[in-house]
C-alpha cells in the first residue's frame, strides 16, 4: 500500500475530490487498489486507455469475493438493464446497438431542439426572477434536461418524482459499491424502471409519434437488429444518461461561476464565450467523474503493467486536472481557457458520449440566459452536493437574483 490510498470516503472528497486526485497523480498514478480494482489518474494513462481495445462487459472481471458479493446482493450485474444496453457492451454488439440509436440520435434532430431548450430556460428563470431566487438545481438544472429527454424519446405523462428517485438510485451502481444493502436497492430500481420502460414502449406501439422512441421500436420490428430487452435496456440508459449527468453540469457549472465572480463577470460581459465557458466547465468539475475499462490482455501503462481481467477505475475528473497537460492553472477556473474543449468529460474512444452534443446545447442555452437575466447572480446559502462519488454534483445551489 502507498502512502495515498484511493479512498473517495476522505473527509470533503464530495465537497471537492481534487486535493485527493492530485496525491494520486504524484504518488501512485496508477494503483492497484486492495479491494481488487486499478485506479489511474494521469490524462495521457487515462485517454491511452479509452482509446485501447479494452472491454467494458462485466463477464470480462476476473473473479473476485467483492465483486461477487456485491452482484449476488443485487440480483445479478450492476449494470442498468443487466448489462444489455450499449454503455455494457463491447463490438460487434456495441457496434450495433450505437449505430441504430445514431440514426435518429443525429446532429440534426440535437439542433432542432435549440428553441424548446430556450423555452423551457425561460420558463425556469421567470420562475426564479418571480421569487427572487431559490435553489437552482430544482428550478433549472434538473427540470430542463428531463424534460428535454422526455420529449426527445415521446414519453407519455409519468410519475417525474419516482422516475428522479429511481435513476437517482440506479446510477449509484456506476461508483465503488462495497455495500450489499445498496446493491439490494440498486438491482430492484433497474428491474423497476425497466418494468416501467417495458409499459411505456407497450403504449408506444399503439401510440407512435415523430421520436427517438417510437424510431427504436420501429427499428426492432425490422428484425434482429433491436431486441426486446436490449429496447428496454436502451431506452433506460438514455432516459437515465440523458437527463442525471447534464443535471450536474448545471449545478456544477453555476457553482463555478458563483464561486469566482470574476469569471462570471467576464461571462457577462462577453456572452459569446459561452461555449467555451461550458467546455471549462465541463473540464472544472466533471460530471461523470470516472469510466471503467476491463483488461482482456495485460496491458501496460504509467510504467505497471496491469493484468487481464482487471476492472480499472479511468478517472476523468483528475485527468482534466492533470497539471502535465493543463499547466500550472490546472485548478483554476478560466471562462476562455484556450483549449478547454480537450476534457475527456465525455470519454474518448469508441465509448465517447453519444449525449455529447445535446449536453453542450443545454449547457450553452441554459447559461447565457442565466447570466443575460441574472448578470449579478450570487449565492444566497450553503451548497449541498449530492455524495455521490462518481456522477458527483451540487444537490441544493441556493442564489439570490
Amino acid at each position: 500500500m502507498t502512502a495515498t490510498l484511493y479512498n473517495p470516503f476522505t473527509p470533503g472528497f464530495a465537497e471537492s475530490p481534487y486535493a485527493h486526485y492530485r496525491q494520486l497523480r504524484d504518488e501512485d498514478p496508477v494503483q492497484e487498489h486492495p479491494m481488487g480494482f486499478w485506479v489511474v489518474t494521469r490524462r495521457e494513462d487515462v485517454t491511452t486507455l479509452l482509446r485501447a481495445d479494452l472491454s467494458v462487459e462485466a463477464r470480462n472481471v476476473a473473479p473476485h469475493p467483492l465483486r461477487d458479493a456485491v452482484e449476488a446482493a443485487a440480483g445479478g450485474t450492476l449494470a442498468a438493464g443487466g448489462g444489455l444496453s450499449m454503455l455494457d457492451r463491447d463490438p460487434p454488439d456495441h457496434t450495433r446497438l450505437r449505430g441504430l440509436v445514431q440514426k435518429v440520435f443525429t446532429g440534426r434532430a440535437i439542433a432542432a431542439l435549440e428553441p424548446k431548450v430556450a423555452a423551457l430556460v425561460d420558463s425556469a428563470l421567470d420562475g426564479l426572477a418571480a421569487d427572487g431566487g431559490g435553489d437552482l438545481v430544482p428550478a433549472l438544472a434538473f427540470p430542463l434536461p428531463f424534460a428535454v429527454i422526455t420529449e426527445m424519446l415521446g414519453m407519455p405523462e409519468t410519475d417525474a418524482a419516482r422516475v428522479r428517485e429511481l435513476t437517482g438510485t440506479l446510477v449509484r451502481g456506476l461508483e465503488p459499491v462495497a455495500d450489499v444493502e445498496l446493491a439490494a436497492a440498486i438491482g430492484a430500481a433497474d428491474r423497476e424502471l425497466g418494468e416501467l420502460v417495458g409499459q411505456v414502449i407497450a403504449w408506444k406501439r399503439d401510440h407512435p409519434g415523430d421520436d427517438l422512441l417510437t424510431a427504436l421500436i420501429q427499428a426492432e420490428d425490422d428484425g434482429a437488429v433491436l431486441g426486446a430487452d436490449e429496447l428496454v435496456a436502451q431506452v433506460v440508459l438514455l432516459y437515465v444518461a440523458g437527463h442525471e449527468t447534464t443535471v450536474n453540469l448545471i449545478s456544477n457549472g453555476a457553482v463555478a461561476l458563483l464561486r469566482h465572480p470574476e469569471q462570471r463577470d467576464r461571462l457577462v460581459a462577453r456572452p459569446e464565450l459561452v461555449g467555451g465557458a461550458v467546455e471549462e466547465m465541463l473540464r472544472y468539475d466533471s460530471p461523470v467523474q470516472s469510466t471503467r475499462r476491463i483488461t482482456l490482455q495485460p496491458v501496460r501503462v504509467g510504467g505497471r503493467e496491469i493484468p487481464p481481467g482487471a476492472f480499472v477505475s479511468c478517472s476523468l475528473g483528475s485527468a482534466n486536472h492533470d497539471e502535465r497537460f493543463w499547466g500550472e492553472t490546472a485548478d483554476d477556473f478560466v471562462v476562455d481557457r484556450p483549449g478547454a474543449r480537450q476534457h475527456v468529460s465525455f470519454g474518448a474512444g469508441p465509448h465517447h458520449c453519444l449525449g455529447a452534443a445535446l449536453a453542450r446545447l443545454e449547457g450553452r442555452v441554459a447559461f447565457a440566459g442565466l447570466l443575460a437575466r441574472f448578470p449579478r447572480l450570487s449565492l444566497a446559502g450553503d451548497i449541498t452536493w449530492n455524495g455521490r462519488i462518481n456522477l458527483r454534483g451540487a444537490s441544493a445551489v441556493p442564489v439570490a437574483v
